[in-house]
């Protein structure tokens, strides 16, 4: 699942695949039921005599090749009412369901497995199966409202094969209910991760993808952050980065700050990507970063070594590297001044940033924080950027931890992503 800035979001998800459980025969052995001409045996179900007189003709209409569903199908209804106990009921929807399912007749077939479980007489160890498999049919009649109730019981059974949980979480989607559905999952997720329980990746993926899809950007940037934490790599992080960058409604500046992530993490998969960073860094502004950019998107094929613009772009950029050098000395020397401007103080800390010396940034951010006027969210983040090319994780997941207000998301994903390196460290 790979998103890009342009992708249209109705294609950026794959479909669940729902598959019903009706094999011939029945998935759960529900055909093999006693034969009511043995009823009056102590140690066999007691079954009705008018419901065993309606039983028999059906059962040789069932045994008689070939079958007549038809006919047998009209005999449901009397089978049903002829029902007096439980006995009787399980009997009944055992006979409907095996011979429904066998046709591939999924509401008859829901019938006759309702009917077992009304009947109480379903083995304990078979509640689970039967309630997921009523829960299954429902959802193919598009009774969802009916399905869930019975994925549900599925799980508090303990019936755990086919991931009950999962379609009630669905059944919500399937009704265009996605936040009902996400906080329905979400709330799985939860008690997973509290209980220090690995989380299934299709859950996760479902999620991101709902939330994405039906623009929840707050629920996209929780799912992207369960994501990249439970199952860090190439395709979350690249998905995170995207999405967020998709949704966030960013400026230049809280852009570059994610784009530098995602260059870090190497995810960065796409022209239109790099594109948007050289445009976020600005030749004019961080002419050395700039070049670093397009170098990189040209080693790796992503970017056009014969478009007019990118050449342009990167000849101003070296020519701007070069007088930044030279004048290096000076705008430290200005920054460190008692009087510094805010300006002054953060020009010397993006530069040096750029020019990869973040120990010197990381200096220079920090009294820029003191500094009356100064966008506190802005400099924190870029401090632990600072903080985390030194390879002082520590430090910059606690500066990324304590940035607010909509740089939160992007802060997190750093937050989040510098404590995976700290752990690859030890």
């Amino acid at each position: 699942m790979i998103f890009t800035r342009l992708a249209r979001k109705n294609g950026a998800a794959s479909t669940f695949a729902l598959a019903i459980a009706l094999a011939t025969g029945g998935v759960i052995g529900a055909a093999a039921i006693e034969t009511p001409a043995f009823a009056q045996k102590k140690s066999k179900p007691k079954y009705s005599k008018a419901f065993i007189a309606t039983y028999q003709p059906l059962e040789v209409i069932a045994t008689t090749e070939p079958l007549d569903y038809p006919a047998l199908k009209a005999g449901f209804p009397g089978l049903i009412a002829a029902t007096e106990n439980n006995d009787d009921r399980y009997a009944a929807g055992s006979f409907i369901y095996s011979n429904a399912a066998k046709q591939q007749d999924q509401a008859v077939a829901l019938q006759g497995m309702e009917l077992m479980l009304q009947s109480g007489n379903v083995p304990e160890e078979n509640i689970g199966q039967f309630n997921f498999v009523a829960g299954q049919l429902a959802y193919a009649a598009e009774d969802y409202a009916k399905a869930r109730p019975y994925f549900q019981a599925s799980a508090d059974a303990g019936y755990t094969d086919n991931d009950p949980l999962i379609f009630v979480a669905e059944s919500y989607f399937a009704e265009d209910q996605a936040q009902q559905g996400l906080t329905y999952l979400s709330d799985l997720i939860n008690a997973k991760v509290a209980a220090g329980e690995p989380v299934d990746e299709a859950w996760l993926k479902r999620g991101l993808a709902q939330a994405y899809n039906n623009n929840l950007n707050a629920e996209a940037n929780k799912y992207s952050s369960w994501y990249v934490t439970q199952y860090p790599g190439e395709d979350s992080w690249g998905d995170a980065v995207a999405i967020l960058l998709n949704t966030g409604g960013y400026e230049n500046p809280e852009i570059l700050d994610l784009l530098r992530l995602g260059k870090r993490v190497g995810v960065l998969r796409d022209g239109k990507l790099y594109l948007e960073y050289v445009d976020a860094a600005d030749y004019r502004r961080l002419p050395a970063e700039v070049v670093s950019v397009i170098d990189e998107g040209y080693e790796k094929g992503f970017l056009d070594r014969t478009d007019p613009y990118v050449t342009d772009t990167r000849r101003q950029a070296a020519e701007r590297t070069a007088a930044d050098r030279a004048d290096m000395d000076g705008l430290i020397a200005d920054a460190n001044k008692a009087g510094a401007t805010i300006n002054t103080v953060l020009a010397a800390g993006d530069t040096l940033l750029s020019h990869d010396r973040p120990a010197d940034a990381e200096t220079f951010y920090t009294k820029a924080l003191a500094i009356p006027g100064a966008n506190t969210a802005m400099i924190m983040t870029r401090l632990g950027i600072a903080q985390f090319d030194q390879g002082k994780f520590a430090e910059a997941e606690a500066t990324f931890n304590k940035v607010e207000g909509a740089r939160k998301p992007i802060a997190n994903l750093w937050a989040i992503y510098t404590a995976q390196q700290a752990a690859d460290t030890m």
